[in-house]
């Protein structure tokens, strides 16, 4: 698509679709209690109105997490959302766990005695104010401070500096799914912006030489992808501008996914390399096959429940969820459809086909309850059940089985006798659908041009990010940056990123936005969470 073409497509866009609300967790919290009269499907609160008040909305009526807990920026996942969190963050746990050095998944303290915590300068600069502090034991007053985590370098490097001793202890690869504190001063958003992370995967890996920790690097990118590509979450990969790098690295690369409607950037992924900064300060040193003495090379990165944030975004519509049937709790559920006097004709089939597929390993579900057809497939749709299977008395007759997708609405009749091989066939398409589908979305959310005001009308109009020119100047960066609320620089796209290329890309005759300086890449800017 030209630029002349995305910017008309723009306009026309902008003088349509409202301005997103702020939102605070008190006054979503009100919000989703009012609304709670009906559920998202029945009520038909519309993804492609107001995407805060959606996306609020059916964390609560799909049950994925509800954020009316008494605390702010604190709230209670939900059987089924646990469910959805447990097999996602089970397929980050299998990447990690069958890399060529596996890596090891431990469980550190929550809490970080403060002498420790504020050894490593930079992480404490860039987290002190979001730090949560325990002063009492009790009734008693605590000799030293203890830190809740925001994050665990200052807890796990004291112990893999005891741990590794010689080259043979390395590398050392570790990590832990634990939870974090921290204060956020801003509005907070349910899964997005919250005060305690509740599902925070960090791996911590150790390293002899600096060439592998790049590789490294590269092994912790691919695992990534991995694991949104089995979500089915289109992402961005850029190299963070210098002075948005984690405290203390020499770099950070990370992930975002552009949210529809809005289309703001959200970070799901991030990717450090530290190299030797944190050991020298916590005295990780390993013995050289030389005998000498030398300081490790480390890396570090992370991904939290946002990527569940990202999942929900992604695939939504106006009926609620469309969960990808990797991470489903319930692939496909069976509502039987009863006329009287028929009634255990159909239910003999349905428990009948309930037992033929849980046999075969597949996640069912049988709907008995008493209400209508209706409203069950209202109740499974809104909760994004990748297949719905209705049975009544003529397909009982004909010896077929109705499947209905929750990606697309299309219905096929089978025979009873081929559903498991119909059921699996059908559940693999729907996978890749929805990843295709949710690709396809964020490439047209994109904009690459060499003109800054056309870069930020359309960022203004929301229609997504954009890449321009850039020297990689925080003088220039910055008054780009207080052009609109929330713009960011992203960075430097994946094609531009030494760590990830053996050949970078390099453009000609393109002029820095601000500086009409002569540059080589694009840096990639956009409004952020």
């Amino acid at each position: 698509m030209s630029s002349e073409q995305v910017k008309k497509k723009s306009n026309s866009k902008s003088k349509s679709k409202p301005k997103t609300k702020p939102n605070s967790n008190s006054k979503s919290k009100s919000k989703a209690t009012k609304q709670k009269k009906k559920p998202v499907a029945e009520k038909g609160l519309p993804l492609f109105g107001e995407f805060s008040e959606w996306f609020n909305q059916v964390l609560i009526d799909a049950e994925i997490i509800d954020y009316r807990y008494n605390l702010k920026g604190c709230g209670v996942w939900l059987p089924y959302g646990f469910k959805v969190r447990q097999y996602a963050f089970q397929i980050i746990r299998d990447l990690l766990d069958s890399t060529s050095v596996p890596h090891g998944e431990m469980l550190f303290p929550l809490l970080i005695p403060e002498p420790q915590f504020m050894k490593e300068k930079e992480t404490v600069k860039g987290f002190e104010d979001e730090v949560y502090w325990v002063k009492d034991g009790g009734t008693k007053p605590l000799d030293i401070k203890l830190a809740l985590r925001p994050t665990s370098e200052t807890a796990m490097y004291p112990m893999a500096s005891i741990w590794i001793r010689s080259h043979q202890d390395l590398p050392l690869k570790t990590y832990q799914i634990a939870n974090m504190f921290r204060y956020e001063g801003k509005n907070t958003r349910p899964l997005i912006r919250v005060r305690e992370i509740t599902t925070f995967k960090e791996a911590h890996t150790y390293h002899a030489t600096a060439d592998e920790c790049e590789e490294q690097i590269r092994e912790a990118i691919e695992c990534y992808k991995g694991f949104f590509d089995a979500l089915g979450v289109p992402y961005l990969v850029t190299q963070r501008p210098k002075w948005d790098t984690f405290p203390g690295a020499n770099y950070t690369i990370a992930f975002d996914c552009i949210f529809p409607i809005n289309h703001k950037a959200l970070q799901i992924g991030t990717v450090h390399n530290l190299g030797q900064v944190f050991a020298k300060t916590f005295d990780i040193k390993y013995e050289t096959v030389d005998g000498t003495q030398e300081y490790v090379h480390q890396t570090c990165y992370g991904i939290s429940e946002r990527a569940i944030a990202a999942l929900i975004a992604s695939h939504g519509d106006d009926k609620g969820l469309k969960i990808p049937p990797r991470v489903a709790p319930i692939e496909a559920v069976i509502v039987p459809i009863l006329f009287k006097n028929k009634e255990q004709i159909v239910l003999d089939v349905c428990n009948s086909m309930f037992k033929t597929l849980k046999e075969a390993g597949l996640k069912v579900r049988l709907d008995t309850r008493s209400i209508s057809p209706g409203r069950k497939y209202f109740h499974w749709e809104l909760r994004g059940i990748p297949l719905r299977i209705e049975i009544g008395p003529r397909d009982v007759e004909k010896g077929n089985i109705c499947l209905v997708r929750r990606d697309t609405g299309e219905k096929d009749f089978v025979p009873q006798n081929e559903a498991v091989s119909k059921i699996t066939s059908l559940l693999q398409e729907i996978q890749q659908s929805l990843w295709d589908s949710a690709k396809e979305n964020h490439q047209q959310w994109i904009l690459r041009t060499n003109d800054l005001e056309e870069a930020l009308e359309y960022i203004d109009a929301g229609n997504g990010v954009a890449d321009i020119p850039f020297c990689g100047s925080e003088e220039c960066a910055a008054p780009i940056e207080q052009r609109l609320e929330n713009l960011k620089f992203l960075g430097i796209p994946e094609e531009y990123i030494p760590a990830l290329n053996k050949s970078v890309k390099v453009e000609k005759d393109i002029y820095c936005a601000y500086c009409s300086k002569l540059v080589k890449q694009y840096w990639r800017i956009g409004r952020s969470y």
